[in-house]
């Protein structure tokens, strides 16, 4: 066991990383929790319209886009490749809304056939064009956040602003929250009722695509630091997590944003003491945490159903024996 598991050093996990570290440590937990945050915020309307594995679709369908984008410009700059996996992720939602919509399938499966066959898609055009297509498919499934306190600062006006990824990052965050803040009714009312958001004047139709197109924007902002197979669980786990301690849309965000950060800080503690795959240990966090929270939640937890049931037995015989 003492092989597997690295000894733990309280110096070394907790406070290293804020002292000796700092400009690494920083710059991994700001990003992993503006990833969490983005994606936890949008998240919360795909949970609302039971649409979950929507993000896990846009995720897995960049691919092809990406390397459409490669060989057509040549180049593995950000802009081509973030526009051709935008390209993607809206291609996927439109086939995903067409089979639903034009056919008997459920939505579950139309998803299953869009993400599954785009996926393959890409495989096979890197295949074929293995030569010319020069992508590390490992980073774009899983990621590296570590590389990003590597990467050359921005200076603007003689100042350092960070790393150009934490940047663009916390833009396509701040849009999100800025969003979903002006459009907060239409998203609460269209997500809930889309009948009532029609006969209220509200076009749930075009809500519900924008809503897809925004979905994204922010997962292919957040693949290139935590991948296209852990940005799914970061669309889930922060609102699934806060859903269980508040039915008030309101306070479901704002524990969003709090379950992003404690995530990404206690994620990064523990990839720093297994040293291991950081965004992995950002989500391995965040489902702990909601574990936590699905046992002792005060409303929902494991611990006050199962009293609730031990109650609903044990008191009415209680008082037949009064009786």
């Amino acid at each position: 066991m003492n092989n597997l598991i690295p000894p733990f050093n309280f110096q070394h996990v907790f406070v290293a990383p804020w002292t000796e570290n700092i400009s690494t440590f920083g710059w991994t937990a700001l990003m992993g929790f503006l990833v969490a945050a983005a994606c936890g915020l949008v998240g919360n309307y795909l949970i609302l319209r039971r649409m979950a594995l929507v993000g896990d679709a846009i995720s897995h369908s960049v691919l092809p886009g990406i390397a459409v984008a490669f060989l057509l410009s040549g180049s593995r700059g950000s802009l081509p490749m973030f526009l051709g996996a935008l390209a993607a992720g809206i291609v996927t939602t439109v086939i995903i809304e067409t089979i639903h919509k034009q056919s008997r399938v459920k939505q579950d499966a139309a998803i299953g056939i869009a993400f599954t066959s785009l996926f393959a898609l890409g495989v096979i055009i890197i295949s074929l064009y293995a030569s010319k297509v020069d992508l590390d498919q490992e980073c774009v499934l899983y990621g590296e956040i570590a590389f990003i306190p590597l990467e050359a600062p921005v200076r603007f006006a003689g100042l350092t602003l960070g790393p150009p990824t934490v940047l663009r990052m916390a833009v396509v965050t701040l849009l999100t929250g800025l969003l979903v803040a002006c459009f907060y009714k239409e998203l609460l009312v269209s997500s809930f009722d889309p009948a009532l958001a029609i006969s209220l004047g509200i076009n749930a139709i075009f809500v519900h695509y924008a809503l897809m197109s925004w979905l994204s924007v922010v997962v292919v902002s957040a693949f290139e630091s935590v991948g296209a197979i852990l940005v799914v669980a970061m669309l889930i786990l922060p609102g699934a997590t806060a859903a269980l301690l508040s039915q008030r849309l309101p306070v479901v965000l704002g524990l969003t944003l709090a379950h992003a950060a404690l995530s990404a800080v206690l994620g990064g503690h523990l990839a720093t003491w297994l040293d291991c795959s950081i965004a992995g240990a950002m989500v391995v966090m965040g489902a702990a945490l909601f574990c936590l929270v699905w046992i002792f939640s005060p409303g929902e937890g494991l611990l006050r159903r199962c009293g609730d049931m031990v109650v609903s037995r044990w008191l009415p015989r209680r008082v037949g024996r009064a009786d």
